[in-house]
């Protein structure tokens, strides 16, 4: 069953989509089979930089090729539910880049629809596939140093402010929240679940976006402190501090990266885990597995995590007063 080969198309030809075709391309039995883009001359030179047999200019005809067994959706944040209704449409496999929506009403309308129509949907959520991610989370749920008493997780990267990029850009869903605070907050999930209580508060772009959010998760014995920023360059680490020591994945958290161990006499021990590409391969390959044996629903990406995360996202957002509509 792991032989069949898995044509995928790629709605959106940006940034993510390149990272991910060049991933799709290491994956066996999987082909990168169409692109498409709105400019079919962007979709062209997409196509022949990562090898894709076909090319489109608009999405619609992509979703209508039979040959296509997944579709990934890369386009901006706010076109991630229309998009995704499309191809569900169409009953195609839907792997949609994260954040799933722009709020927990359209996740839930998006989930509902793939269970009308029968047809697989999941959030791509790359980093909770990644071995250095799983690892950690599976040493915390066997509690290898006790129970979580603190969570410090961060990511900030300064790009040069431009009103025209998607980035900033509040009416697509840019500002550090939905980019890449989500990262903080999926590791706090991850590994602490549901807060009981969050704190929150951001600073703002002149476009309305939040160019830095700052968030406490509150839990019974624990407390998560959580950071995004697109003003500075930070470490990007998740740091785990437990009672008998500490795990830290070192920066960039998020992607491939090591994890250290330190118990509270002092001793460390560094875990390496050979990463050979971006790390977009990892989703991919559970993507493909979900449809080689004809499931609807990750059991690592499921819907109800979905929903968790955007709930919570929705949460801080009303914290900070941010509106995308």
């Amino acid at each position: 069953m792991d032989s069949k080969i898995i044509n995928w198309g790629i709605i959106g030809a940006g940034k993510i989509a390149a990272k991910f075709a060049t991933d799709l391309n290491t994956v066996s039995n999987s082909k990168f089979y169409a692109i498409a883009s709105r400019n079919l001359e962007k979709a062209k030179n997409f196509g022949k930089e990562f090898n894709a047999d076909i090319t489109y200019g608009s999405y619609d005809e992509l979703v209508l090729d039979d040959n296509i067994d997944a579709i990934y959706i890369a386009t901006p944040h706010s076109f991630h539910k229309a998009h995704t209704v499309l191809c569900l449409n169409h009953k195609k496999p839907v792997l949609c880049e994260k954040p799933f929506a722009m709020n927990l009403q359209e996740v839930e309308e998006m989930i509902q629809l793939s269970k009308e129509n029968n047809t697989l949907l999941m959030e791509a959520m790359w980093t909770v596939f990644l071995p250095h991610f799983q690892f950690v989370i599976d040493l915390l749920e066997q509690k290898h140093f006790g129970n979580i008493l603190k969570l410090e997780a961060d990511f900030g990267f300064h790009p040069i402010y431009n009103e025209t990029s998607r980035v900033f850009d509040k009416s697509v869903g840019g500002g550090s929240l939905l980019d890449i605070g989500i990262y903080p907050i999926i590791a706090a999930l991850s590994a602490l679940g549901q807060p009981n209580s969050i704190e929150a508060n951001a600073e703002f772009f002149a476009s309305g976006a939040d160019s830095k959010c700052d968030i406490i998760f509150n839990y019974n014995s624990a407390k998560a402190y959580l950071k995004s920023t697109l003003l500075e360059e930070t470490n990007t680490e998740a740091i785990f501090y437990c009672e008998h020591g500490s795990i830290k994945i070192n920066g960039r958290f998020h992607e491939p990266s090591t994890v250290i161990l330190t118990d509270n006499y002092g001793n460390t021990e560094l875990k390496t885990f050979n990463y050979k590409t971006i790390g977009y391969s990892y989703e991919i390959e559970h993507f493909n597995h979900l449809i080689r044996t004809n499931k609807k629903e990750s059991d690592i990406m499921s819907f109800e995590k979905s929903k968790q995360l955007i709930s919570t996202l929705d949460k801080v957002r009303k914290l900070i007063g941010l509106e995308y509509f």
